[in-house]
């Protein structure tokens, strides 16, 4: 069988790393790759080696809707897949439009919740209402859908009256930690009476609740002076943190290091290290990162199901992270990490000075979700279950047909 995935871009993010992780694992029986429309590159080298071919179709940014769809019939005429598979809005109408001229059968993905109640909060105007109104509309010419989480699929069939026997639930997967990872968090002291570093990572975006960590922080730091809060990752909200960090008056404890970039494989960085924002970005990766931290926060407002809290889970470093439901697929409160209010500042504070007070606890808690993670979320079985999804897919498709 062969399939071609669609996406907007090549961007660093959670629906483009997770694509290059399942494709690059499906069985020789299924021949994939992967389309994108806009020119973001910076997976490229990533999925090369990762043995993905991957198709650009060079279209500026950041819709031209008409140029994009034509490239792409034309692209599906010239290899002819047995299926398309779609993922990020620009893409999922793209490719929704091209299913229909060329009768290629396409499978939608779900990975956010897009219009859930706080993401719809700072969703406001005409062109919003657009958005929306189209992605309802051409949601019927999906023939299947692929969800990352339970709660996405409640969403969808409210929002978008998608019909629930249509979509398959496949979490994001990742990696487990090869075996001289194993014991990598039993490798570093227990953060009693040593500097305790807090660390998230992600887009700098404001529905990733950075600024809720940030504020929190401020009170917990008083109480607290041997902590330090670092959260990598770039995006166009970095000026508002770093406003609210000097208003804070955080600078010597909050850092912004930006993206990190290294590979997955490299060694620990010096266990213990007392500040991990001295470190080059670029030499570093979140494997690296989480063995050497002490807590990792993740105060997300709405999501999909996050391959950060995934990955994050998979090192076994102690978890906070906000009540939305798709963390709460993931992490059970008081047993392999503890949860807060999403946006309540106040629960979020006394969480994190929870996790400074009670160390021996908190490791207990990332042990289980390491464990949990490794039963759950090996991208090896993962891929193994979103692979089965299609053929029965495709193959009931054919019969139908």
């Amino acid at each position: 069988m062969k399939i071609l995935f669609t996406q907007d871009a090549l961007i660093n993010a959670g629906a483009e790393k997770s694509h290059m992780e399942l494709i690059s694992r499906f069985s020789p029986e299924i021949k994939a790759e992967l389309v994108y429309f806009y020119p973001r590159h910076d997976l490229k080298e990533d999925f090369a080696n990762a043995g993905v071919k991957t198709h650009f179709l060079d279209i500026p940014e950041t819709y031209h809707f008409p140029l994009a769809i034509w490239r792409l019939i034309k692209l599906i005429n010239k290899h002819k897949p047995d299926l398309l598979i779609s993922c990020l809005w620009r893409a999922d109408i793209i490719s929704r439009i091209a299913s229909v001229f060329t009768g290629v059968q396409l499978v939608g993905t779900l990975v956010n919740d897009s219009y859930g109640t706080f993401s719809m909060q700072d969703k406001k105007g005409l062109k919003h209402k657009f958005v929306f109104w189209l992605d309802k509309w051409t949601a019927f010419i999906p023939i299947h859908w692929m969800s990352n989480a339970n709660a996405l699929v409640d969403a969808h069939v409210k929002t978008l009256g998608l019909d629930a026997r249509k979509i398959s639930v496949v979490y994001r997967g990742r990696s487990v930690p090869e075996e001289k990872w194993e014991n990598g968090r039993e490798e570093i002291p227990i953060a009693i009476g040593r500097d305790f570093r807090f660390l998230s990572y992600g887009r700098l975006l404001e529905r990733k609740g950075f600024q809720d960590a940030i504020q929190a922080f401020s009170y917990v730091v008083k109480n607290h002076p041997n902590c330090s809060l670092t959260i990598y990752g770039e995006g166009p909200y970095r000026s508002q943190l770093e406003n609210l960090i000097t208003s804070l008056g955080l600078t010597a404890f909050v850092k912004l290091p930006g993206k990190f970039e290294g590979p997955t494989n490299l060694s620990p960085i010096a266990i213990g290290a007392p500040n991990l924002s001295s470190h080059n970005p670029r030499n570093l990766s979140s494997l690296n990162l989480l063995l050497s931290s002490d807590c990792f926060l993740f105060p997300s407002w709405y999501e999909g199901f996050s391959g950060a809290l995934v990955e994050a889970m998979m090192a076994g470093i102690p978890i906070i992270a906000s009540d939305v439901p798709m963390n709460l697929e993931a992490i059970t409160p008081g047993q392999n990490g503890i949860v807060f209010p999403v946006k309540n500042i106040d629960s979020l504070k006394s969480q994190m000075q929870f996790a400074i007070e009670n160390p021996e606890q908190m490791e207990e808690f990332g042990k289980n979700a390491r464990m949990t993670a490794i039963q759950r979320f090996d991208i090896e079985k993962i891929a193994k279950e979103y692979e089965g999804v299609l053929l029965e897919v495709f193959k009931r498709s054919v019969t139908h047909a």
